[in-house]
């Protein structure tokens, strides 16, 4: 029986995840992971957005949130972590205006996959029916929501982690400091796509950059289980 999806409350946090229809791929190559971080900075606006192919979506690495946007925008919400996954995506969000995710999600979810269904000659829904969330109540379920998500990507290197462990702690350390398509790097001091995501509220919670990476660098190394995880967990 599916999970019912709690009431999406203003200033509340919620990991919220998104997956292809059958667990199909959503990301295909380079440029549709691109798309997509674009996709995320651009569609968060009560705005109506017209993302225009000529657009350079790469330009988004080296420039802040001030000198992408160039104007005041009236945010959706704060994506505080993401994750990107060949086939389903992790989020953290705040809720800063009334049905603000729902409204975000919707954008994001119809506008990326116009753009999926059209570069790829395909009809239809892309994504499985609704987003899934999960209220984070406080500060130890955020950090071990933070650690979750950013986490995520072990799977493309050790698919079998989850029955049988980390199999080699250092290297999944190394791949994590390096996987491009999610919020991490930007949390450790690696300017990656610093428009995207707000990162002064996690820092104060986990204690600043050092910590963020003792934080996920700790559990690879010494707990690897899904259990201390709890109910953040969505899959």
């Amino acid at each position: 029986m599916p999970t019912k999806r709690p009431l999406l409350i203003n200033n509340e946090i919620y990991h919220i995840v998104i997956r292809g229809v059958g667990d199909s791929l959503i990301f295909k190559d380079e440029d549709d992971y691109y798309r997509a971080i674009f996709s995320l900075y651009e569609f968060n606006t009560t705005d109506a957005v017209s993302i225009r192919d000529l657009r350079k979506i790469r330009k988004m690495k080296s420039l802040s949130r001030e000198q992408f946007s160039g104007i005041a925008r009236d945010l959706l919400v704060e994506i505080l972590a993401f994750c990107f996954m060949p086939n389903h995506i992790h989020l953290l969000l705040k809720q800063t205006g009334d049905n603000g995710i729902t409204k975000f999600m919707r954008k994001f979810g119809a506008g990326y996959a116009n753009y999926f269904n059209k570069k790829y000659a395909r009809k239809g829904h892309l994504f499985q029916g609704r987003f899934r969330a999960v209220h984070i109540k406080g500060d130890r379920q955020l950090k071990n929501v933070f650690v979750y998500i950013h986490t995520n990507a072990i799977s493309l290197i050790e698919p079998k982690w989850k029955n049988k462990g980390i199999k080699d702690p250092e290297e999944v350390i190394k791949f994590l400091e390096n996987y491009k398509w999610s919020s991490y790097l930007d949390y450790i001091g690696k300017r990656n796509f610093p428009s995207v995501t707000r990162r002064d509220f996690l820092l104060e919670i986990m204690g600043g950059e050092e910590r963020c990476r003792e934080f996920v660098e700790n559990w690879v190394r010494y707990k690897g289980e899904l259990e201390v995880f709890g109910s953040v967990v969505l899959e």
